[in-house]
């Protein structure tokens, strides 16, 4: 995928929560394409490795029939067993490097970076877009580092690859974080815990594409 096209297909990038039940989870994520998500990334620390793959099969089939970017966080092998799209590493997962190797030139691979440093690394090592953040201060992930925006916009201006705002981002700021250089935002809980995903995700859209 070209980086124009990556700019595009990352504008709001819907993170999953930990909620245990499975189908309330995909029902959120179709509720959120139907508001205008362009990419959907699998985020769970604590499941069993079935399930898991069971999970990722019915996202990868949503995902796939609206045309939406698919993306599983941390683990390749998940990646690879439910033919995402791609995969995204934070600092503590599989290098970036390791991750090229396995899923091949095709796939996506996004790194998180909190630091200039990290994401210079990232780019060298061939991520193809960053999740930079914490931008604001979030409960979704409290061992977040902080980022803030004037981080977020030095990273922009450094990096050729896209960059994606994460961290506390609602649709009342999020057009910040674009004027601030990223192409888009990833958000869990203001979609994720939002009482109507669909709108909650179509005012995200409006005001990244409001910049």
């Amino acid at each position: 995928m070209k980086s124009s096209e990556l700019n595009q297909a990352l504008q709001v990038y819907a993170v999953t929560d930990e909620r245990q039940r499975g189908e309330e989870l995909v029902e959120i994520i179709y509720q959120a394409i139907r508001g205008g998500a362009t990419a959907i990334q699998l985020r769970r620390k604590n499941e069993l490795g079935r399930t898991f793959v069971q999970l990722g099969l019915k996202i990868r089939e949503v995902t796939r029939k609206a045309g939406v970017l698919f993306l599983v966080n941390g683990r390749v092998d998940i990646a690879l067993l439910t033919d995402a799209d791609g995969v995204h590493v934070g600092q503590d997962d599989v290098s970036c490097a390791d991750a090229r190797r396995m899923l091949g030139s095709e796939k996506i691979i996004g790194v998180s970076a909190e630091t200039l440093a990290q994401a210079l690394t990232a780019e060298r090592d061939g991520a193809d877009y960053l999740g930079v953040g914490a931008v604001y201060p979030t409960r979704s992930k409290p061992d977040a580092g902080f980022t803030g925006l004037e981080g977020l916009k030095e990273i922009a201006g450094r990096v050729s690859i896209p960059v994606v705002g994460i961290g506390g981002i609602t649709a009342d700021n999020a057009r910040m974080v674009t004027e601030a250089g990223a192409c888009g935002v990833a958000v869990v809980s203001a979609v994720m815990s939002a009482k109507d995903p669909a709108n909650a995700t179509r005012k995200l859209i409006g005001a990244v594409q409001s910049t």
